[in-house]
């Protein structure tokens, strides 16, 4: 099982819509907040209300996005929990995981910016036993010589996913790059994008 994180809003947006309800594996995509998060985090630095309230908020921003995700393609079905996301796959479509019913009641999860929907998509990895975490980012700034680490000190990740993503899921970065090609990959059962270190030193799984 895969899980991706979905954060695009630019041009390759309907590309990579089109990979995902196209894959031969069974995927879990885990909405990005979009516009909706950036509102939220206006919203923030001038009403100056709680980094609980903004944890939340953000949260449904990601909801708010996933219903976009959902209007795009039928083979798409929401899930909130551990049970709908095996239902949906179990019936053959791609699950969109809408996080407020779990994430909301993890204490685990920090309550702050440091936490995107990156660092989302790692704790539902870990919670479904996903074996790769697939993260599809509006940039093409990384290779095989980074590791979680050096993506995070470049904000290429959130500050909170070295220590969220789990050891025994493999790690894969997308980019506009790889867009026009990522049909193919899953239609084939094969992951797009680039397989990075977890940490220094640490040697990456194969996948």
């Amino acid at each position: 099982m895969g899980v991706t994180s979905q954060a695009i809003q630019a041009a390759e947006f309907d590309l990579w819509i089109a990979a995902l309800a196209g894959g031969s594996m069974p995927l879990v995509v885990v909405p990005g907040g979009g516009p909706f998060a950036d509102t939220v985090r206006e919203a923030h630095r001038d009403m100056g209300f709680s980094d609980a309230a903004a944890h939340k908020m953000a949260i449904l921003a990601m909801e708010q996005f996933g219903q976009i995700i959902l209007d795009r393609d039928g083979r798409f079905a929401p899930a909130r929990s551990q049970q709908e996301i095996g239902a949906v796959l179990a019936r053959g479509k791609v699950a969109v995981w809408m996080p407020s019913e779990m994430a909301l009641s993890a204490p685990e999860i920090p309550q702050s910016w440091d936490v995107t929907s990156d660092s989302l998509a790692a704790w539902l990895a870990a919670q479904l036993g996903a074996e790769t975490l697939l993260l599809i980012k509006q940039t093409d700034d990384f290779s095989e010589s980074d590791d979680v680490a050096s993506l995070s000190e470049r904000s290429v990740v959130d500050a909170a996913l070295p220590s969220i993503l789990p050891e025994n899921v493999a790690l894969r970065l997308a980019g506009p790059r790889d867009a026009a090609i990522a049909a193919a990959d899953f239609a084939s059962g094969k992951l797009p994008g680039t397989l990075v270190a977890l940490a220094s030193g640490r040697l990456r799984r194969t996948a």
